[in-house]
Parts: structure tokens; C-alpha cells; sequence
């Protein structure tokens, strides 16, 4: 073969491939312009929208309102549901943490190595390919809050997550949200180990918190992990997610934050209706636990009723799926709203729960909670009234992909 053959031969490859390439690249462009129709969307941002449309374009969304004042482009393509909420946001959960298996190899959760381990991160744990995300992923839930669970003082550290990704790295929007704190029962070692009444687990609390005062004020202050994350604690960079059921230490937990002046959001809080005046006038938000929680033990008093007298109070909180000692590890945030909504909650504040008021509790409202543009394009959808026994969820968008199309 001549040059001028070899010339030609190699111009006509390199076209083909450039064609491939283009190709490809609309093939992506489309794929990520979509537009989801929905009977009734509930943006969370106002009144639900009846036959409503929400336009997404690279990631985000672009336009919403109803179906006679958004118009779809030729190009894009077109998902039905009957109903449209904002991706659902479990506010607590260990999720990617813990593993369905039960098993030692999958429970990341708790490490029994010490009492108080605040420096112990949620990413460096989180399986982002964990079976049970895939699970909640599947019922429309797009973002958690995940980390170490309640067992020791402090556990560890959580962290916020999208559900759907194949690295720690492209699925965190938080590496550090928070810091697990356990008071009562959860919080004490046992078998003869220290902590092992309420006041020893407080006094040590109080023992790292000022020690994380007196290092914040030195120019030379440690550089230990340790220390490094109780002094965000103490200059209100990061708060304590202090899991307390009882109304005595949910009173504790509110001294401790007063005397310090630190943030915390109270998790748990089983019996938050015998204190309800004193949250309300602490301005902390409350993470519920999850309504069908079984009511033994330290939560012996919980109220499926609680969510709506928390509403009513006027006290900011969210619902979570929490942690369960036994198999599969995880409720469904969805399901335990929909406990809560036939409780006195009512749907509209029951979907609060678990989208805008949860996002703003974590503090990334700006970015998930509700369908509004410029937001990222988290959704689910389903064919019927999300919080009906009989409705599934029939997709699940994380980032303007369909992630799931499985009907849950």
C-alpha cells in the first residue's frame, strides 16, 4: 500500500472515530435532559403542583410549575408518574456502615475498643456499594445521613451521602456532619467497664469538652485527631448528634450544650413530649426516632404521636430509619412517615420530614429538599399517594440519572 492509500486510510479512521465520539457525546447530552410529569408534584418549595412538570438538564433543575406553563423540548426525554416528590432524606441511619450479611465483616458501626472515640470518620467505613443503599435507594430515598451508631459515648463521627455511586469520593456531600454522643443506657460500656452510671459518662463528656476548650485557646494547639475534632465541637464547627431517649438526659444534653455553648441536635428524644418547653426554648432541632420504633427499654414511653406534637410546638425536626440490633438493620424513612402522617402529622408536614425540613437540619437545603431551579436533581416517583400501604416507588433520580427504575 502506497502513502497516499495509508494517508487516506488513516483520515477515514480518524473521522469515524471522531463521528463515535460525537455521537457518544449527544448520546450523553440527551440522556441527561429529561423531563419528569407527575400528576401531583410535591415541590416542597409551595402547594403541590397538579399535573406538574419538572425540566432537568445536566444535573439540575431547570424548570417546574404545571404541564400548560413548562414546555418540554423535543429532545428530551419524557417519565410519568402519578405522584413526584423531592429525593427522600433519611435524617439517622448507619447505612453503608452496617451490611444486611450481620455479620462482623459488614457491621462497621461500633468499634468496642474504647468509649469515647470521636475521631473515628464515617468515610473511611462507608461502603457506598452496600446492598442495603442499593435497598433504600430503591424506595426513593437519595441522601443520608450516616455514621456510627449508638453504643459507646461517642462512636465516631457521621457523615451525608447521595445513595447511588461507585466511590466514597463521588457520593459524599459531607465527610463530617456530626459527632455521635449516646447518653443513658446507650452510652454506658457495661460489663464493669467505665462508663457506667449517668454521671460518669457526663463528667467524662464535660472532661473532653473543656479540654477542648483550653486547646483552642493555644498557639500551639495538639494536632491529634482527637483533639483536632473536639475543638470544631467547641468552636460550633461541628455539631453533637447526642442521642438521649429519656427525658433526663435530654435535660443533661441541653445543660451540657448551654454551659459550653455548642451546637447539638437532639436524636432519639422518646420522651420529648415531657419536655417539649424546654426544646423549644433551647432553639435545638430534634432527629425523632423512627415512629414504629419498638417501645422497650429506654424507649419505653415513645409515641407514634410525637412527630405531630413536635409540628405543633413549633420545633424543627426530622424523621429518621435509625438502628436496629437484629437483621435487616434499616427501616424505611418512608414508611415510618407514613406512621407519622396517619398520626396527627398530616402528609404535607410527614413529606416535610423527610425532604426540606430534613435538609435543613443538615444544613444543605441549598443543595436537596425540595424542587425549586438551580437545585440538584434528586427525585421520586411513584404510582400513587407515596404514603399508601399499595404504592410503589417506580424511580429514584440522583443528580439528574435515573439511578433506579426497580418497582419498590
Amino acid at each position: 500500500m502506497n502513502y497516499k492509500a495509508k494517508t487516506l486510510g488513516l483520515r477515514i479512521c480518524f473521522s469515524f472515530l471522531v463521528l463515535i465520539c460525537c455521537s457518544l457525546l449527544l448520546s450523553i447530552a440527551v440522556s441527561a435532559q429529561i423531563a419528569v410529569k407527575g400528576e401531583t408534584v410535591w415541590t416542597m418549595a409551595g402547594e403541590p403542583i397538579r399535573n406538574g412538570v419538572v425540566l432537568v438538564n445536566n444535573g439540575k433543575i431547570t424548570a417546574v410549575g404545571p404541564a400548560a406553563s413548562v414546555q418540554i423540548p423535543a429532545n428530551y426525554r419524557v417519565i410519568e408518574a402519578k405522584v413526584v416528590t423531592p429525593g427522600l432524606i433519611d435524617a439517622r441511619t448507619v447505612v453503608g456502615l452496617n451490611g444486611y450479611l450481620n455479620q462482623p465483616h459488614d457491621q462497621m458501626g461500633l468499634d468496642g475498643g474504647g468509649s469515647f472515640q470521636p475521631e473515628l470518620r464515617a468515610i473511611d467505613a462507608y461502603n457506598p456499594e452496600e446492598k442495603l443503599v442499593e435497598w433504600v435507594r430503591e424506595f426513593g430515598v437519595t441522601t443520608i445521613h450516616t455514621g456510627h451508631q449508638p453504643g459507646a459515648l461517642s462512636s465516631g463521627q457521621l457523615m451525608i451521602a447521595k445513595t447511588a455511586g461507585k466511590n466514597v469520593d463521588e457520593v459524599t456531600v459531607r465527610a463530617t456532619s456530626m459527632i455521635s454522643v449516646a447518653l443513658g443506657g446507650s452510652g454506658m460500656a457495661g460489663q464493669g467497664r467505665s462508663p457506667g452510671t449517668r454521671a460518669k459518662q457526663v463528667a467524662m463528656l464535660r472532661a473532653e469538652l473543656i479540654k477542648a476548650q483550653e486547646n483552642s485557646k493555644k498557639s500551639d494547639a495538639p494536632r491529634d485527631l482527637r483533639s483536632q475534632i473536639m475543638m470544631q465541637v467547641i468552636k460550633g464547627e461541628v455539631p453533637l448528634l447526642v442521642y438521649a431517649e429519656r427525658a433526663q438526659d435530654i435535660m443533661t444534653a441541653l445543660r451540657i450544650a448551654k454551659e459550653f455553648d455548642i451546637r447539638i441536635v437532639l436524636e432519639g428524644a422518646a420522651e420529648a413530649q415531657a419536655v417539649i418547653n424546654e426544646i423549644k426554648a433551647s432553639g435545638f432541632p430534634v432527629i425523632l426516632h423512627p415512629t414504629m420504633a419498638r417501645s422497650g427499654g429506654e424507649r419505653e414511653n415513645l409515641s407514634m404521636e410525637t412527630a405531630a406534637k413536635l409540628k405543633a410546638a413549633g420545633i424543627p425536626f426530622a424523621l429518621q430509619s435509625g438502628y436496629e440490633g437484629y437483621v435487616p438493620k434499616t427501616r424505611v424513612v418512608l414508611f415510618e412517615a407514613a406512621i407519622a402522617a396517619a398520626q396527627g402529622l398530616g402528609p404535607a408536614n410527614a413529606l416535610a420530614a423527610i425532604t426540606i425540613d430534613a435538609a435543613r437540619i443538615l444544613g444543605i437545603d441549598d443543595r436537596v429538599g425540595s424542587i425549586a431551579v438551580g437545585k440538584e436533581a434528586d427525585l421520586a416517583m411513584y404510582n400513587g399517594d407515596p404514603f399508601e400501604y399499595t404504592t410503589n416507588c417506580i424511580g429514584t433520580m440522583i443528580g439528574g440519572k435515573i439511578v433506579s427504575e426497580t418497582i419498590r
